[in-house]
């Protein structure tokens, strides 16, 4: 297991893990947690891939306090970024959360560097409606973790999400910078996808594994997989019954697997 830093474009210091052998599978982590929460799904893969796991920047090691500095574009660039660091033509992006909706910016700006997606928990595409709410949902987090700390911040969050959301966050406060973590809020204010017809425009292989709860909705997952032109729905779904990052590792790894193994054999 190596440790590795890099710098962004804009002089952030980031931070990543790089793990295992053979083509690259980056793992990006939810909003909250940091890479450690992905170590469980990487070790069932580093036989066969070299796995890297990176801080996005505002979480773990990846601080950065400034939200003029969170925006979707400076988030691909980023991972564009560490691809370059690490000599790395292409990989196969795997996100969770935030880092769906970096896996399928970066597919949709950089499809040559983007082998295949994997998009755990795809994050709701809003209209103008719910995007201005979703602004006033991550002011109020921002402004709750200022006042009274990351715990704070979330805890009236989670009990709307599932349970390994929870374990992961919990996990990962010790490791966060405050200041960070109220910054990072700031990307509400940006705008991923106007709506979900932009994404057939994506054209690289992807699996889509539904979340369950309004910020991550089944139907949109299930709608995500029929408009991207190489969109894959999985039957496994990110649910309460999930209660620990090990569960989800336990439960995404096969499906993912077989369509890892497909994307691998068609690209070389």
């Amino acid at each position: 297991m190596t440790e590795i830093g890099y710098r962004a474009a804009d002089g952030c210091a980031l931070h990543a893990t790089v793990v295992g052998t053979g083509p690259a599978l980056v793992l990006l982590h939810a909003g909250g947690p940091d890479r450690r929460s992905m170590l469980p799904l990487a070790e069932r893969f580093t036989g066969d891939w070299t796995v890297v796991l990176p801080d996005l920047r505002g979480y773990g090691r990846s601080v950065c306090r400034e939200p003029a500095r969170y925006t979707w574009a400076r988030y691909v660039e980023d991972v564009i970024l560490l691809l370059d660091h690490l000599e790395l033509p292409d990989a196969v992006l795997a996100g969770a959360g935030l880092g769906s909706t970096i896996t399928l910016r970066a597919a949709a700006s950089h499809p040559e560097r983007v082998r295949a997606a994997v998009l755990i928990g795809v994050e709701d595409i809003e209209d103008d409606e719910a995007k201005e709410a979703e602004i006033r949902f991550l002011d109020a987090f921002a402004a709750r973790v200022a006042a009274d700390g990351i715990e704070a911040g979330w805890e009236p969050v989670l009990a709307d999400l599932p349970p390994v959301v929870g374990d992961m966050v919990r996990d990962a406060v010790p490791r966060s910078d405050p200041a960070s973590i109220v910054a990072a809020a700031a990307i509400g204010h940006d705008r991923s996808f106007r709506s979900v017809g932009e994404l057939a425009a994506i054209t690289v292989p992807a699996l889509v594994l539904p979340g369950t709860d309004p910020r991550h909705p089944t139907a949109l997952a299930e709608e995500v997989a029929v408009v991207l032109p190489e969109g894959h729905l999985a039957t496994v779904s990110i649910g309460n019954g999930l209660r620990t990052a090990e569960d989800l590792a336990a439960a995404v790894a096969p499906e993912m697997r077989a369509f890892l193994g497909r994307v691998r054999v068609r690209g070389e």
